[in-house]
């Protein structure tokens, strides 16, 4: 073996063991637990698992990958209960909900995304016929508005029932608490649907959509429906995406970083906790960021990490569909990355 490609492997498998050893709850993992034979399907928080469980159904029927994540994350998006996806999602400052979304598929390296999109159920399908019919990547306002209302799209209220009573109260006795929150730069609340999958034939799919934060500046876009922020595929390598603080993911390009250090040849989970360990080590921060991450690779791979306590996810396959706790990061595993911590 060439020296140049011995000490890059030798580089990776130590970065590989000071990560695993160094984040809090991740010695309990054992990794080699965390794969499976595809299909594959991995999304973010409990509320995932239905999504994944309709994305699993897609396939075993024939259907694509596309198809999958479309139809597996429109479960999350028309779920009346779920305040963070959807048109059930808590509404902007001015009362009314705008989504985001993007959809990107492994071959061909194909992606499309809507943001501030108000008055549509599905962004995410928005975000696919952006991607199939059109020369762009990116719609956005009142511009994929019109596109979803000339392609026909399925409407629906700009903001639910019992979001708009919310609202009312929130302009009234909860604005003080709202701009105090605002002040310390947490929202009341930043969940998304990510989710990515891997097919028997070795391909990845991934898509990605949320409401965003609560009681945002109108026209607010966050990492979701961002190209290598809030999700990342790599036909050749892995898939990411990304829920939390959209702000805090978007600087670093997350999910394309996750990526990145599969490439470089991390676990998936690995990946994940490399990926927040550097983001804290730049970030002023620390580890006071609110983020998480997901991330699959072509080998059924798979994991997930946060900053505090973690998060849970959902991994579902042939064989099992479960929710999981990933590990969780604070300023005691800050570790070297490329020299100490000034």
């Amino acid at each position: 073996m060439p020296r140049r490609r011995f000490l890059k492997g030798a580089a990776v498998s130590f970065v590989a063991g000071q990560v695993i050893h160094q984040a809090r709850g991740a010695a309990a993992t054992d990794l080699t637990e965390l794969q499976t034979s595809a299909p594959l399907i991995v999304s973010t928080w409990p509320f995932g698992k239905p999504a994944n469980e309709k994305a699993l159904e897609v396939i075993k029927a024939g259907g694509s990958g596309l198809d999958a994540v479309e139809q597996g994350i429109q479960v999350t998006e028309s779920d009346p209960t779920n305040p963070s996806v959807g048109l059930a999602g808590i509404p902007n400052a001015e009362g009314i909900v705008q989504l985001d979304a993007c959809i990107m598929s492994g071959p061909g390296h194909r992606a499309g995304a809507v943001g501030a999109v108000s008055g549509y159920k599905h962004p995410i399908s928005i975000a696919r016929r952006v991607m199939e019919t059109t020369r762009h990547v990116f719609l956005v306002g009142e511009g994929a508005e019109a596109f979803a209302k000339k392609h026909g799209f399925e409407k629906g209220p700009k903001v639910s029932a019992g979001q708009k009573a919310a609202w009312k109260k929130w302009q009234t006795a909860q604005k003080a608490a709202e701009e105090k929150a605002a002040k310390s730069g947490k929202p009341l609340n930043h969940d998304t649907i990510a989710l990515v999958a891997l097919l028997p034939d070795g391909n990845l799919f991934g898509g990605c959509s949320t409401s965003g934060w609560g009681y945002k500046i109108p026209g607010r876009v966050g990492d979701s429906p961002i190209i290598g922020s809030g999700l990342y595929v790599d036909n050749e390598v892995g898939a990411a995406g990304a829920t939390g603080i959209g702000e805090n993911v978007m600087r670093y390009c997350g999910s394309f970083l996750v990526v990145e250090y599969m490439r470089q040849g991390l676990h998936p989970q690995e990946a994940c906790i490399e990926t927040i360990r550097r983001i804290a080590k730049m970030d002023p921060k620390g580890f006071d960021l609110a983020i998480n991450f997901i991330a699959i690779d072509r080998k059924g791979r798979f994991g997930a990490a946060g900053t505090g306590t973690g998060f849970q996810y959902a991994a579902t396959s042939s064989s099992f569909s479960k929710v999981l706790q990933s590990p969780g990061l604070t300023a005691a595993d800050i570790g070297p990355i490329g020299g100490n911590r000034k």
